[in-house]
């Protein structure tokens, strides 16, 4: 069963951005079509997350700015992947902390 990667990026306010990824497993054979609608029923406008409640990288770069950039993360896509997992928790798991906020 192929694993899922879930791609996710920070911008900030100059719209600089930066990328980052996990890798989760996927026991339970979920679609993307389900698994996206799924992720994006659980973020802030169906895009935003905070990256340290979901338990994965910050990517907020040191030259964070508060009165210019945003502390939250963007949820770009998911793909099927043969690479290995990053993460303990499965893809529903990491789901059910994305909706903690």
């Amino acid at each position: 069963m192929a694993n899922i990667k879930f791609n996710y990026q920070y911008r900030d306010g100059g719209n600089y951005k930066k990328c980052g990824s996990m890798v989760l497993a996927n026991p339970t054979g979920l679609g993307l079509a389900e698994l996206s609608s799924l992720i994006r029923s659980k973020l802030i406008d169906q895009t935003w997350f905070y990256a340290a409640d979901a338990g994965i990288p910050d990517l907020i770069p040191n030259t964070f700015n508060p009165e210019t950039d945003s502390t939250w993360h963007e949820f770009e896509s998911i793909e099927f992947t043969a690479a290995p997992v990053s993460m303990k928790i499965d893809v529903l798991g990491f789901v059910e902390l994305l909706g903690i906020i």
